[in-house]
């Protein structure tokens, strides 16, 4: 199912993007995802990151992190706070972490969010 085994038990931040927002947020987004994964920016949950992918869809865009330990709270929630902070995101604007267990069973938008920040 997974390309990398140490995704199995893992999941995502999820950053879903208005097709607005294409043109002025999405680049800005990706850069600075981009960048929180080559500067290890996560501090001691670095290695808990597997990766990022973008999604360009004509409804809208997403941006995605992966982690491999959908269980572990701590490093999960310490990921998502660092990463809205470096996206700018404002303390209004909410994402959230589904596990990739629960994506498996569900369509994307029908999936709940296991954690949120």
């Amino acid at each position: 199912m997974w390309e990398d085994s140490r995704n199995k038990r893992g999941g995502r931040w999820l950053i879903t993007l208005a097709k607005q927002q294409r043109h002025t947020e999405l680049d800005r987004f990706w850069l600075e995802t981009l960048l929180c994964l080559i500067g290890e920016t996560f501090g001691q949950y670095s290695e808990d990151v597997c990766g990022a992918v973008i999604n360009i869809r004509a409804k809208g865009d997403k941006i995605a992190v992966w982690t491999r330990e959908a269980e572990n709270r701590d490093g999960v929630t310490h990921i998502g706070r660092v990463y809205k902070e470096r996206l700018g995101l404002s303390h209004k604007v909410v994402i959230g972490y589904q596990a990739h267990a629960d994506t498996a069973t569900k369509s994307g938008s029908l999936t709940k969010n296991k954690f949120v920040v």
